[in-house]
């Protein structure tokens, strides 16, 4: 699968090593392009998953988020450790 922003082709990898969160695509740190995510100083905590890191996207603010320590129940509650995993606005394409 692909995120993309206009042109730019911000992650890609393979559906089987992404997860899925309340009909977000969290793709795994090591599919993010090089360069395409700045951090963003927005403050965000979810109840359940925990403190969340917001990213600018090739210059688009706020586009991307990830809870880089999720809690622990949130990775029980999803199956899997997601730890840093980057999901996005709806503003960016997700391709399969």
């Amino acid at each position: 699968m692909r995120a993309r922003l206009g042109d730019t082709i911000i992650a890609e990898a393979d559906e089987a090593d992404l997860v899925r969160i309340e009909g977000n695509w969290y793709f795994p740190p090591r599919s993010i392009a090089p360069g395409v995510l700045a951090e963003s100083d927005t403050a965000y905590t979810c109840a359940w998953k925990g403190d969340a890191q917001y990213f600018d996207v090739a210059g688009s603010a706020d586009k991307a988020w990830s809870y880089p320590t999720p809690h622990a129940s949130a990775i029980e509650r999803v199956g899997t450790d997601f730890s840093g995993y980057v999901a996005f606005d709806r503003a960016v394409a997700i391709e399969s």
